[in-house]
């Protein structure tokens, strides 16, 4: 009986030890928390945005957080990220809205168009105060939040031969984002869009899959699209608003420090990123220039004539759905106002 009370001793002795140990690293362990923060591209204003986003967590909340970038497609096609942002295997997406206008049709109000007339209404709008709180949390019924807005780049189109005229749209199969304020739009002007992922374009322009892709310069300098395709037609369709989405869940099982970090980080690299991306537009361009690459433009008849086109198509789409619309209306309203001083 007296070994074993004092085995028994001994046992419950060496526990406590063990757990004295072990208590100060569990609780470091459930303090700390991964971020990681996914992206189709990179070296654009996107990955500095994520980029810039790392650096002020850091100064807010220091080790409490590990924010890790993920760009170039590096955790899956466009679908499987946006899938991966709904189900919390990805804590943060960033993307053009076009490519998560499944995740919630009110995404297209930023599709517009011409509704943007450049990269400083999109600054005015994105970061009017009252609009803001509005945006970071339109989504949240379907689990996500907001936490980033940057203007992107005006959308252009490449393709492997110059387009100089309306008629040369016509027939021709064109990569859009997954969204009906491309597709029908390009459907409007006799073009077949085809959606598909980044990832998966330079190997159709190879191989004839496809004629063009709609996209913003940077992207097509950065990933060097100038060795499979050399002709952009700049015809301004929209200007493109890329967003972070976080995953509400994993946002909301934070601390309120941590929370209020990441809402102030998200604003403060916009504030860092916006020059920074207005000037990366016609680094790329020099870019595109310095390897072979060549611009194209309509006339200016045509260049308006297609600009109506795009609008009726867009009007069309965005009408049937009074939701979209309401975000819509809500953005035209502000930029009517900001232009109206």
């Amino acid at each position: 009986m007296t070994v074993l009370s004092n085995r028994f001793k001994i046992t419950r002795r060496t526990l406590g030890v063990a757990l004295a140990v072990m208590l100060p690293f569990a609780g470091a362990a459930q303090a700390q928390s991964t971020m990681k923060l996914a992206s189709a591209t990179i070296n654009d204003v996107q990955h500095e945005w994520q980029k810039e986003f790392q650096k002020e967590m850091e100064a807010r909340v220091g080790d409490a957080v590990t924010v890790e970038i993920y760009p170039a497609s590096q955790l899956g096609a466009i679908p499987r990220m946006s899938e991966g942002v709904l189900l919390g295997t990805i804590e943060a997406f960033t993307t053009p809205t076009s490519f998560v206008t499944n995740v919630d049709p009110r995404f297209q109000a930023f599709d517009v168009p011409g509704m943007f007339k450049d990269a400083d209404e999109v600054d005015a709008v994105i970061h009017d105060p009252e609009f803001r709180d509005y945006m970071e949390t339109l989504f949240l019924n379907k689990g996500v939040r907001v936490i980033g807005a940057i203007f992107n780049s005006p959308t252009q189109m490449l393709s492997r031969e110059p387009v100089t005229t309306l008629d040369g749209f016509k027939g021709l199969k064109v990569r859009t984002f997954a969204s009906p304020l491309q597709m029908e739009p390009m459907k409007a002007i006799g073009s077949s869009p085809v959606p598909l992922a980044l990832s998966e374009v330079i190997p159709q322009l190879q191989a004839g899959g496809i004629d063009g892709i709609l996209a913003g310069i940077p992207i097509l300098s950065a990933f060097k699209f100038y060795d499979t395709a050399k002709y952009v037609t700049e015809f301004d369709m929209n200007q493109i608003v890329s967003v972070t989405l976080v995953n509400e869940a994993w946002f909301q099982s934070q601390s309120a420090e941590v929370k209020t970090a990441i809402i102030e980080a998200g604003r403060a690299a916009e504030a860092t990123v916006f020059p920074w991306g207005v000037a990366n537009v016609e680094r790329a361009r020099n870019v595109w220039l310095e390897n072979g690459g060549e611009f194209t433009t309509l006339s200016a008849e045509e260049q308006a004539e297609i600009h109506a086109i795009f609008a009726e198509a867009a009007d069309g789409i965005v009408s049937s759905d009074p939701e979209v619309a309401e975000v819509r209306d809500q953005i035209m309203a502000l930029l009517e106002k900001n232009r109206a001083q």
